[in-house]
């Protein structure tokens, strides 16, 4: 029904669906900054007042954190694409910020799967989600990695009742699924959204050592930005807890919350109620949490979308389809 409706017809519902999208990631942006439920607008304005806008060299000092968090990502994203086609950084600027607006509202980001393969003809589309996957799945590990060492850390040092027969079950049945697969134990017939696992297997092999290196690389990198971008601001809002102690507290945080399926526009409250919770162990103010949360929020996807938001409106689908 689509293909039959006339070329300015097609691009005038086209246009509706791309203001559709900018106009929901604004409103959205605006809503949980100006009506937001777990802190009050005026408390998160002043506590920015006392702590970020009195000291000058802190301003630029955040911007330059979230500038070099999307630098790396963008960087990660044209290494990984190159590999099926090659971009420049430009154009992995635009499909990084363009599909991070896109995909605001869906939930841990699966919108950002179709919104980068739209930039690429119908032959490579399947690739580029593959790609994606793969630097979604190295940003998790570089999380879980360095989370696992926080958390074993922060048990340590502190009286926490976990139920640890859980985490335990739940590695048992990850290690299990990781070996069917390995194994072919599915059989090899098998198929995950048009591809037959054998050649999942075979393209992530093609790709090259020094592919899977960097995106290994970039992926601990842009986590080192924005946990240290975590921990200045823990240090305008003076916490004043040994560094260690203060790093395991964030790199918990992080894995915990990477493991809630959650939307890009609440990612942020998962962060605070989480970080309430532990930084709760060494008595840091929950307004202050939530107030950091927010604005971490803000830097790193907040505004990136509203830049985005250029390149969904100028958005053209590739010449060849």
């Amino acid at each position: 029904m689509y293909n039959s409706l006339p070329y300015k017809t097609k691009q005038f519902f086209f246009f509706l669906i791309k203001l559709a999208i900018v106009t929901g990631a604004f409103y959205f942006i605006y809503n949980k900054t100006v009506h937001n439920e777990q802190v009050n607008f005026q408390e998160f304005f002043l506590q920015l007042e006392v702590t970020i806008f009195s000291n000058y060299a802190s301003v630029p000092m955040l911007i330059f954190f979230s500038v070099a968090n999307w630098f790396f990502e963008i960087f990660k994203w044209k290494t990984l694409a190159s590999a099926v086609k090659r971009i420049t950084f430009l154009d992995a600027l635009q499909q990084s910020l363009g599909s991070l607006t896109a995909s605001l509202f869906t939930p841990n980001r699966i919108g950002e799967y179709g919104a980068k393969a739209i930039y690429y003809t119908k032959g490579t589309r399947r690739k580029i989600m593959l790609l994606n996957l793969l630097s979604n799945m190295m940003q998790m590990t570089t999380t879980v990695i360095f989370g696992t060492l926080g958390l074993i850390y922060f048990i340590i040092n502190f009286d926490i009742d976990i139920e640890l027969l859980r985490f335990r079950r739940f590695a048992y049945i990850l290690i299990a699924v990781i070996l069917v697969i390995t194994t072919g134990g599915i059989g090899s017939y098998k198929r995950i959204r048009g591809f037959y696992i054998d050649k999942i297997i075979d393209f992530i092999k093609n790709l090259g050592i020094k592919i899977h290196f960097q995106n290994g690389l970039f992926s601990m990198i842009r986590y080192l930005i924005f946990s240290h971008q975590f921990y200045f601001l823990l240090q305008l809002f003076d916490v004043e807890t040994d560094y260690i102690t203060l790093m395991a507290c964030i790199s918990s945080m992080y894995l915990l919350a990477s493991i809630i399926p959650s939307l890009n526009m609440v990612d942020w409250l998962i962060k605070g109620s989480i970080a309430i919770w532990i930084f709760g162990f060494i008595g840091v103010n929950e307004l202050i949490l939530v107030t950091i949360t927010l604005l971490m929020w803000l830097l790193n996807f907040g505004i990136p979308a509203l830049f985005g938001s250029y390149f969904v409106l100028n958005f053209n689908y590739p010449a060849k389809q």
